[in-house]
């Protein structure tokens, strides 16, 4: 009997320290729940975050490689998403695919004038030497006035494509008169048809340029140059409207996030480098080289692009876009300062 009621008494304290474990695991949990969804301005933290990327040498890149925001917010999935290019990511963005997404300045242009449901939140670089007209050494090409007759691959609605039409534009060269054949592929197509011998050049972004170079390649204008023309392009983050309206404060992490990116380059560029080697299919020496081809931008400066020239390039992009032809009209300047999510750079 006594130790009928020894097993009993036995029995009631374990059971009374898993109850009291439970409650406690119950509570940390309600506890991380409860702060992230404090922190995401909202009564419920999102289950996960999807995030539209592409292998730029830019600082979201090296915020994926180091997992940043993973460790920001542990307890939210995060999933990454890889695109070609910025026309993908619009699709993806009018889906509801993704809740983040990176495009260069005319995608962002055409998002806007086709009214799809995002705001532009961050600016992450302006583009450099990171893009650039790369020819065939044996083509014969010396200037862009000898693309008379040529084959030229670059990815149609991109950066790349802006500044090549740009590029032409300057130069006042025609591409249909001048019987300039321009083919819309995305970079691993382009790539492909390099080694085929398909195509005479390609006006095209890193991490394929390098590739392009390296396999008897030559660079005959980069948007670096044509930026000092007045053909500016850069990379821009975007977040869908439903997102940014029912976690404001996830949006403001993810810039803190992107920041610290940023500065972790600037203190680090050679473990940058070997980090994001990886991303880029480059050595780590290839890819220091095309990190410093882009003017990366922490968020110290996003209030005064913000504020400042980022609506205006918008709208003077979408007013070449529509000059080309490539969109039938383009919207105000308004409705571009409209499209900018203020918020995170106050």
């Amino acid at each position: 009997m006594k130790i009928f009621k020894r097993n009993i008494l036995f029995s009631l304290t374990l059971l009374f320290v898993l109850l009291f474990t439970a409650a406690c695991s119950n509570e940390d949990t309600a506890n991380t729940a409860s702060d992230q969804a404090s922190e995401s301005g909202s009564e419920k933290a999102p289950e996960k975050i999807v995030l539209g990327y592409q292998v730029s040498p830019s600082g979201e890149l090296l915020a994926k490689a180091l997992g940043l925001l993973e460790k920001k917010y542990p307890d939210i999935e995060v999933e990454w998403v890889k695109f070609d290019s910025g026309r993908d990511v619009n699709n993806a963005i009018a889906s509801g695919s993704i809740d983040f997404g990176l495009v260069g300045t005319p995608p962002a242009s055409i998002g806007v004038a086709s009214k799809m449901p995002y705001k532009v939140y961050y600016l992450h670089d302006i583009i450099g030497e990171s893009e650039a007209l790369v020819v065939k050494e044996d083509s014969g090409i010396e200037s862009l006035k000898d693309l008379n007759g040529k084959k030229i691959a670059t990815t149609f609605s991109s950066t790349s494509h802006y500044s090549l039409l740009g590029a032409l534009k300057n130069e006042g060269i025609d591409p249909v008169k001048e019987n300039i054949t321009l083919l819309d592929m995305q970079p691993p197509d382009i790539y492909a048809a390099w080694q085929r011998e398909d195509i005479d050049g390609a006006y095209i972004w890193q991490p394929v340029q390098s590739k392009l170079i390296a396999e008897k390649g030559k660079i005959i204008t980069d948007s670096g140059r044509l930026a000092e023309q007045g053909v500016l392009t850069a990379e821009l983050g975007i977040v869908h409207n439903d997102f940014a309206e029912k976690y404001p404060s996830i949006v403001n992490g993810y810039v803190d996030v992107l920041d610290e990116a940023v500065k972790y380059y600037n203190e680090k560029p050679e473990e940058s480098a070997e980090l994001l080697s990886k991303e880029l299919g480059l050595t780590p020496e290839e890819s220091l080289v095309t990190m410093k081809q882009i003017v990366w931008l922490d968020a110290s400066k996003q209030k005064e692009y913000f504020d400042g020239p980022l609506a205006e390039t918008l709208k003077e992009t979408a007013d070449f876009l529509v000059e080309q032809k490539a969109i039938p009209s383009a919207p105000d300047l308004e409705e571009y300062k409209e499209a900018l999510l203020q918020a995170p750079h106050q």
